[in-house]
């Protein structure tokens, strides 16, 4: 018993340092985006191109690397795609031209896709086998890595560190990470050897999906139009405009840490539905409310609303009675990415045509369907096992 308290305490630990791991390896090439395209010479239009490699990368990969988790299990996949990861992200600071660039970006998101898919299903078995709430402790690490990978990222350069060696300081922690902790990660998720591989996904996997990527798209809206609107809309500066991002993401990671005891205490349909209800009141103070402080304080509430709505349907997805782990969430990490990338572009037609609070206002509406939908993440039980 005492040694089965261990090994749980140790995959438990494991997981999270995957999570951290990978919020770092995503959060690193932003910083770098400034560096590449002035070492390469890029245009906006061309690096635009260039980038939807990364997004790409990861989107297309993921259906694959569903089935990979579902027949080798997490482990294996956690491990490939962080190895990939860690070895693909110096040759981002190097790579002689734009076409080059993009194979690398491609390959680099391939890699964070594979982590990202697999230390997914990886945690439903954690938390399955814990009996208690942790996804949204392990996303909370994985927000924590994103704001400390980005500003140790930043510092490196700022101090004078060549790019290529900051890279590779942040591929040393990655592999690190990966190879001390996958002898703890579990072996392999173990109930789904009988689960059907290439059944194709739908019904409550879809659905869960699409409020996913409902749940994206917000967290795109914010990272790529919050800064505009404060300094379109709100009077700030250029220089201060950032904040609003800032303290969306700090108010989710601290959403996230505190999030089990909500989804312990609430249970997940409340969790997602107040959540939800939450961010949708946020986005209407931010976009609508003409006062600067009332913007921040909404970029507050959806920050720490939306922060434990996407953990509970990946947690729901991955409970999911006859259908296997792995593709389940594979299948709604896919469309969630599909929010992320393609719904903040739509945010921009829709201010083009009437203006961006209205825009962003709609974010808020379309989170209140997530709310009225929150009944999908109610626990099932298999009737054939």
């Amino acid at each position: 018993m005492a040694g089965e308290r261990h090994g749980q305490a140790a995959a438990i630990r494991a997981t999270r340092l995957v999570f951290l791991a990978a919020g770092i390896g995503v959060s690193a090439w932003a910083p770098m985006v400034p560096y590449a395209k002035a070492r390469l010479g890029l245009d906006d239009a061309t690096l635009g191109l260039v980038l939807l490699a990364f997004g790409g990368g990861s989107m297309v990969s993921m259906p694959l690397v569903g089935f990979l988790t579902h027949r080798f299990g997490s482990r294996r996949v956690i491990v490939a795609g962080g190895l990939l990861t860690g070895l693909v992200l110096p040759l981002l600071a190097v790579v002689p031209d734009a076409r080059m660039l993009a194979i690398a970006l491609l390959l680099f998101g391939v890699g964070l896709g594979a982590i990202d898919v697999a230390m997914n299903a990886h945690a439903v078995q954690v938390e399955r086998r814990a009996g208690r709430p942790l996804m949204s402790g392990f996303h909370g690490m994985f927000s924590i890595g994103g704001l400390g990978g980005a500003a140790g990222m930043s510092a490196l350069l700022a101090s004078g560190v060549p790019l290529v060696f900051a890279t590779l300081a942040v591929s040393v922690l990655l592999l690190a990470a990966v190879l001390t902790q996958w002898p703890s990660l579990l072996d392999e998720v173990a109930w789904t050897a009988h689960r059907p591989a290439l059944a194709m996904p739908r019904g409550v996997v879809l659905l869960l999906g699409v409020l996913c990527l409902i749940s994206f798209l917000a967290e795109g809206s914010m990272l790529d139009w919050s800064a505009l609107l404060l300094r379109d809309c709100r009077g700030f500066s250029s220089a201060s405009a950032g904040i609003g991002y800032a303290m969306f993401s700090v108010a989710m990671a601290l959403g996230r840490l505190t999030g089990d005891r909500a989804v312990a205490w609430l249970g997940p349909v409340h969790t997602v539905r107040a959540g939800a209800c939450m961010a949708a009141a946020g986005f209407l103070m931010a976009s609508l409310l003409p006062w600067p402080w009332m913007s921040l304080a909404g970029f507050v509430l959806v920050g720490i609303g939306a922060a434990n709505i996407v953990p509970v349907m990946f947690g729901a997805a991955g409970r999911l009675p006859g259908t296997s782990p792995g593709i389940a969430i594979a299948t709604v990490t896919t469309l969630g990415y599909v929010g992320m990338l393609c719904g903040p572009a739509l945010v921009g037609v829709v201010a083009h045509i009437s203006s961006l609070p209205l825009a962003l206002a709609g974010v808020g509406v379309t989170l209140l369907l997530t709310a009225a939908s929150a009944g999908v993440v109610a626990p099932r039980v298999s009737t054939s096992d």
